[in-house]
């Protein structure tokens, strides 16, 4: 099984992930845990910097065919081979990416998600978005001690968690998987979110053909 966790920054993805991992290992799930990009093409890994820092490719195609790039090598490369021996837990994937490009590029996320999708990669057989309040994500970005990357601002964190929403609808039309929208504000959305994923998990561990 590969699952996507999918947000803002300050969302919770790393606690849900992390929560995940320990609960799944516990009960014997063999479960991996990969990044978003696989840093294996240089010429994608200059575009990807770049785009994480702000700066557009020097056209929008450019762009799109780069990231697509990184996702094959990362789907032959990390996910195919580890997907061989379990499940997988993405910490960002394929709709952080396009709503990274349509935030330097200025496009409709759709479209990214649209590019994406053609992509000669797994799909996530859960995917989910959280939705936490950008204001409370701003609070808990404020107690890192890491400066603010690209994107952190306030302003930009409420552009991107309203992309979020659309890359979600968008990733659906395409691909026909539905995503889980939840936030993470509470320890009750905690626990809801780990029981979701770990569902998942189980029945995807008792139906192999699922995974």
């Amino acid at each position: 099984m590969l699952l996507a966790l999918e947000g803002i920054a300050g969302a919770g993805k790393s606690t849900v992930r992390d929560r995940v991992l320990a609960a799944a290992t516990a009960e014997g799930h063999l479960i991996a845990h990969v990044g978003q990009f696989s840093w294996l093409s240089l010429e994608a890994t200059r575009t990807i910097i770049g785009l994480r820092a702000g700066r557009a490719a020097t056209t929008n195609s450019r762009a799109a065919a780069a990231v697509r790039r990184d996702l094959e090598l990362h789907a032959r490369h990390n996910l195919i081979p580890t997907l061989s021996c379990g499940s997988v837990i993405a910490d960002r994937l394929t709709l952080s990416t396009a709503c990274l490009l349509a935030l330097v590029h200025r496009r409709p996320v759709a479209h990214y998600v649209r590019e994406l999708a053609r992509a000669h990669a797994p799909r996530p057989q859960l995917t989910v978005v959280l939705t936490t309040d950008p204001s409370l994500c701003q609070t808990r970005l404020a107690q890192r001690p890491t400066p603010r990357r690209f994107g952190e601002d306030p302003t930009t964190t409420a552009q991107l968690a309203q992309m979020f929403d659309q890359a979600a609808t968008a990733w659906t039309r395409e691909t026909g998987l539905a995503v889980l929208r939840q936030p993470c504000a509470t320890r009750t959305d905690l626990d809801l979110l780990v029981s979701a994923c770990l569902d998942r998990l189980r029945a995807c561990a008792e139906c192999p053909s699922r995974t």
